[in-house]
């Protein structure tokens, strides 16, 4: 049994015949002979049979060898886990490419012992095939090759060697004797040049040479001769296709013992690439620097190969230096300010140290050394490295950036301040606050925060308009600024709303110091010939005492402001605990207006208005009432913040009005004759922009005359729009045939201009001056005034809260001609009012001097 693999694979197949699988429990893994398995063994080769599910048939000592596992070991183990992992996937594929078709193969591949060697082994694999041709068994024949791929791998190291050693070296050698006549050229001579390296013998190389470059490459030959030195040279030869290409060449001497010169040895290298190169950075450079001297840019030159530094002369000129001035670091630093030396010097350190990127920015500041003015100077470097990674070059451009720099800061300052008063926003402010919490925090101190909120700006700007509301804004900020404690911060958190921070405050001074503001606040100051002041409402909350954090302090304060507001307008509040639930209340108000108006709880109260000359119901007026499941009908008290909410209050009147219509209508298709309903619009709800057309719209869809409506406004209206807003909306009503009257008259602001302004029919005189009418009281010196200011203009007047017959009396002597209150009837339901207007008599009411009455 001799021969090749695949021939020895072809007798052991010829020998074996297929048999039935013996059972798992008969021995296996024996070699089909002692006699064959020695000779396997001897000749070192390995054979192994198993059928397709992996179980050995027949395998042989040297196998197991190669493998370096038992028969019994193998048995049952895939190919896979025995081949090495880097040859499983080709070996794997090939297996099951073959195995499928039933023809046999050849691979090499690698076995894996399980002491973690590995073997190369050549194999040769045969399939065992049934009478229709499939494949049952598969036959391996393996030989270890491992000395001969080992060998291989060596001739093919040593060829790589010399092909990388004879391409990294491109370089035409050469040899000349004492006196520099070539004796040896290399045959890059001919792929170089051409021509044929005899050619080049002797002192025919010179021929090859650019004209231009042969007076430089024979000085430098002359000189190698003359002192013996190194020849080191760079000029252009004439290459393949009559072009010319740049080359180095370089020499040196051999010399004997006693030091003559033997031979020359040298090389030429061909740089033209390289040189091409350097010849654009050099044209990169130039057009750079022009570049930069028309950017204004300054440049900041460092050869890093000759040590050497260059500023170009725009750099000079912004730093203020004269032409002849040194271009040493010693120097600019002299102009950087000491705070931001650190920031070159790191520059540079890193720069030289190679650290980071290879491009660095940094921004300066310096003093010019002609006039000390202070500039800010932007760097942008470059570090380039030579490809053997050592430095060789810095460059630096300098741009003069204080013109930006001053933008910027204006830029920045504006998106932090309030452009009128120049003071800290409520961003910066809230920043700032933070800042100072922590500080206290630290330092175990207290701090005031104090919130101002101007008084009447509003009405500032409808009466007068913004400039002086304008103004008003700026004057207070600085009178503030001048009054508060030295060192305390100041913003203006945005409207009419300042704030201020007091560090470190005494807490038995702090209240007296703003107070001491607030008054000074007061004094006059004219506008267009308006006289103005600064008055304001201030709200105080104290770190640590009302809260801890930032959002916690301007809570507390700003609660403290809202009290002040309530309850002592133009004067201080300090936070106490107490006022949350003064907060709290006014919540839950807006929470049961949410609830009244979302559930249409609304129950409209009539309050009749009688005329005092013959005791005549001529109208009502109707008053917001709503329903509480428990506690019955609930006064409009219990809901009075929700009119001061813009949303709710619109929400509220609309579910009145729409009771209002749903009442009218049916008195009306009744026949119940009710005179007018009169309805009291809120300050917010009189702001809507649709007021006119809604309440318009209302009563035309619910076919009611505008002669039965009437609207009240009190004078708080007057100062929640300008007044030619005001004005527009009540002639707009007016003219749709809708009576105005005038709710409160004598405790607003400015009441005998509006009754002048606007179009009023009726003046109703508040119940706080019906209440003493004695002869000779100040009450009814008010109220005469009123009854006759009233005939004079032509309006109707109405006194509110007339509870006695001598009251009605009075009012009857002086000519008031309607009056309302308890003495007529308290407000009551729609059905109560409709009983009232039905009932035999109960249309008239008896007043003590009625004309005409007995």
């Amino acid at each position: 049994m001799s021969g090749s693999p695949g021939e020895l694979v072809a007798e052991l197949s010829a020998a074996l015949t297929y048999r039935p699988q013996p059972a798992l429990d008969e021995p296996r893994g024996r070699a089909p002979s002692p006699n064959l398995n020695g000779i396997l063994s001897y000749a070192r080769i390995g054979v192994m049979h198993r059928d397709l599910d992996r179980r050995v048939l027949m395998v042989n000592d040297h196998y197991c060898q190669l493998v370096g596992l038992t028969a019994d070991e193998i048995d049952g183990r895939s190919m896979e886990s025995l081949t090495h992992p880097d040859d499983w996937a080709s070996s794997s594929h090939i297996f099951h490419t073959q195995l499928a078709r039933a023809e046999p193969f050849h691979i090499e591949k690698r076995y894996v012992r399980p002491n973690g060697s590995s073997v190369w082994c050549a194999e040769d694999v045969s399939f065992l095939r049934d009478d229709q041709g499939r494949a049952i068994s598969i036959i391996t024949v393996a030989q270890d090759i491992t000395a001969r791929r080992a060998a291989e791998m060596e001739v093919r190291e040593s060829e790589e060697h010399y092909r990388h050693t004879v391409e990294l070296a491109p370089q035409i050698s050469w040899t000349a004797t004492p006196s520099g006549m070539v004796e040896e050229v290399s045959p890059r001579w001919a792929e170089a040049t051409g021509t044929d390296p005899v050619a080049a013998l002797g002192s025919g190389w010179i021929d090859r040479l650019h004209l231009d470059d042969v007076p430089l490459a024979l000085a430098a030959w002359g000189k190698a001769l003359v002192a013996g030195t190194a020849v080191d040279v760079e000029y252009r030869l004439q290459t393949v296709g009559g072009h010319y290409r740049w080359f180095r060449a370089r020499a040196t001497a051999r010399r004997d013992e006693e030091g003559a010169i033997v031979r020359w040895y040298g090389t030429l290298e061909d740089i033209h690439d390289r040189w091409l190169a350097e010849e654009a950075v050099r044209e990169s450079e130039e057009r750079f620097r022009l570049a930069a001297q028309a950017a204004g840019l300054g440049v900041w030159d460092y050869d890093a190969t000759r040590d050497r530094r260059e500023w170009s002369r725009e750099l000079k000129l912004m730093f203020g230096l004269g032409d002849d001035a040194p271009a040493e670091l010693e120097t600019a630093l002299t102009l950087v300010i000491p705070e931001d030396r650190h920031l070159l010097l790191n520059l540079i350190q890193a720069a030289d140290a190679g650290d980071g990127d290879h491009r660095f920015d940094a921004t300066i500041r310096i003093r010019r050394a002609d006039t000390d003015a202070l500039r800010w100077m932007r760097t942008s470097g470059w570090r380039i490295q030579a490809p053997s990674g050592r430095l060789d070059r810095i460059l630096v451009t300098v741009r003069d950036v204080t013109d930006e720099r001053t933008a910027e800061e204006r830029i920045r300052w504006t998106a932090t301040h309030d452009a009128l008063t120049e003071l800290p926003n409520r961003g910066a402010f809230s920043d700032q606050l933070e800042m100072a919490i922590s500080m206290a925090h630290a330092g175990d101190s207290a701090l005031a925060l104090v919130l101002f909120d101007v008084d009447h700006l509003k009405a500032t700007n409808d009466t007068i308009g913004h400039d002086a509301g304008d103004l008003l804004l700026w004057t207070f900020a600085r009178r503030l600024r001048e009054t508060l404690p030295q060192g305390s911060m100041l913003g203006r958190l945005g409207g009419d709303e300042f704030a201020a921070l007091v560090y470190d405050p005494d807490p038995d001074l702090v209240a007296d110091q703003i107070a001491a503001a607030l008054k000074s606040l007061h004094d006059p100051f004219t506008y267009d010939g308006h006289t103005l002041d600064c008055a304001a409402t201030a709200g105080v909350a104290m770190f640590p005492a009302h809260g801890g954090a930032a959002t916690d302090l301007l809570k507390a304060a700003d609660i403290a402001l809202y009290a002040g507001k309530a309850n002592a307008r133009g004067g201080l509040s300090i936070f106490r605990s107490e006022m949350r639930g003064d907060l709290q209340r006014r919540s839950s108000m807006l929470g049961l207006a949410r609830v009244v108006a979302r559930e249409d709880r609304i129950v409209p109260h009539y309050q009749p208005k009688i005329s005092l000359a013959d005791g005549r119901i001529t109208g009502f007026e109707a008053l917001l009432r709503w329903r509480h499941d428990t506690n019955g009908i609930q006064m409009p008290s219990t809901v009075a913040a929700a009119f001061d909410d813009y949303d709710l209050a619109m929400q509220l009147g609309e579910r009145m009005l729409e009771c209002l219509m749903r009442d009218m209508r049916s008195w009306l298709d009744r026949g119940v004759d009710f005179g007018s309903i009169a309805f009291n619009l809120s300050p917010a709800e009189f702001r809507h922009e649709n007021l006119v057309p809604r309440i318009m719209g209302k009563l035309a869809l619910a076919g009611i005359p505008p002669s039965c409506f009437e609207l009240e406004v009190t004078e708080t209206v007057f100062l929640g729009r300008s007044a030619g807003e005001v004005g527009q909306t009540l002639d707009a009503f007016h003219r749709e045939g809708i009576r105005i009257a005038l709710d409160d008259f004598g405790t607003g602001f400015a009441s005998l201009t509006h009754l002048q302004a606007f179009p009023v029919d009726v003046i109703k005189i508040d119940r706080s001056f019906v209440g003493n009418l004695s002869e000779g009281s100040g009450n009814a010196a008010i109220v005469d005034a009123v009854v006759g200011l009233g005939q004079r203009l032509g309006m109707e007047v109405v006194a509110e809260g007339v509870e006695t017959p001598e009251q009605a009396a009075y009012l009857l002597r002086q000519g008031c001609g309607y009056a309302q209150g308890y003495l007529f009837g308290k407000a009551m339901p729609a059905d109560d009012a409709e009983r009232l207007l039905r009932h035999p008599g109960g249309m008239r009411f008896e007043v003590p001097g009625q004309i005409g009455r007995s």
